[in-house]
């Protein structure tokens, strides 16, 4: 039995996860294999019962003793389950091997699963970068991968990455805006995979102290708050609108463009600066325009 005399580790977000001012860590725990332990004590039990029948009090009584001492001892491991054992306050180790094991009586034992568990936070209101009111939630995927910092470090690892997650996530949200107006900075709505990647970053630096280790964490809500949400929506919409016709307007210029290059080039028609204006004025009313032009025709000269 090693003595815990690991530093403490110091957390970036303040505090230090410890226990008594010392972090634990996980180490295999002394366990013998249950079946041959199991038939030792099918034999204790067949002495124990011939002593009866051969009234052999003096025999009987340790012998019950033993047999009661050793069934005490098994404790069996499921798969993706770890067995926590202490013995007298102090931590002897963790068995992790499925099966059935015997390990020394007096010891207290505590099943910590291993499995990997879904959280899904509530929707939280928050404020982006911006100072908008948004309203967020994420989805976090994790196990836990040390079982001695779960149970020791921290009074319930379960309500710490609930906690740790809101409080992750609400400053994960304040880092960015909600959404992106310009190309060179990233938004929530707009990087989706570098904002779960962040997030993810956050939050194993968060729960390492307890033991957990983070397999993924991705927004799973994400929305302006409702007394915004009309306003915001305008905007978008106006931000679209002003894209797609400063779009329009390249192609048009473009179009304007090759139509005097190929009049010119072509020798069909001679305009002049005034004529070209006129023309080209005409062409990016009817190229730009959103609804259908009426043409009028000029079925006589030119001019």
């Amino acid at each position: 039995m090693n003595d815990l005399t690991q530093a403490p580790t110091p957390n970036p977000h303040g505090g230090v996860s410890t226990r008594s001012g010392v972090a634990s860590t996980e180490r295999p725990a002394f366990g013998l294999p249950g079946i041959p332990v199991f038939l030792i004590w099918l034999l204790l039990c067949g002495l124990t019962i011939w002593t009866f029948v051969a009234r052999q009090p003096l025999l009987s009584v340790p012998l019950i003793l033993a047999v009661i001492f050793m069934v005490v001892g098994f404790f069996i491991v499921q798969p993706n389950q770890g067995t926590l054992i202490t013995l007298f306050g102090r931590y002897v180790g963790t068995e992790r091997r499925n099966g059935l094991y015997w390990t020394n009586p007096l010891t207290v034992r505590k099943s910590v699963s291993l499995r990997i568990r879904n959280f899904n936070s509530e929707r939280l209101k928050v404020n982006d970068l911006a100072g908008n009111p948004i309203e967020i939630a994420a989805v976090i995927v994790w196990r836990v991968v040390d079982t001695s910092r779960a149970v020791f470090d921290v009074e319930d690892y379960n309500e710490f990455v609930a906690i740790q997650a809101e409080t992750a996530l609400r400053h994960l949200a304040s880092q960015y805006p909600y959404d992106n107006y310009t190309d060179d900075a990233m938004s929530l709505r707009g990087n989706a995979d570098e904002i779960a990647d962040a997030l993810a970053t956050e939050l194993a630096t968060r729960l390492r102290h307890a033991g957990v280790e983070v397999l993924e964490a991705r927004l799973s809500h994400l929305a302006y708050a409702p007394e915004i949400a009309g306003a915001m929506l305008q905007r978008q919409q106006a931000s679209a609108i002003i894209a797609a016709r400063s779009q329009i307007v390249q192609g048009a210029v473009g179009m304007v463009q090759m139509a005097l290059k190929e009049l010119s080039e072509q020798d069909i028609v001679h305009l002049d600066e005034e004529r070209k204006a006129q023309m080209v004025s005409n062409l990016l009313v009817v190229l730009t325009s959103e609804r259908g032009t009426q043409p009028v025709v000029n079925a006589g000269s030119l001019y």
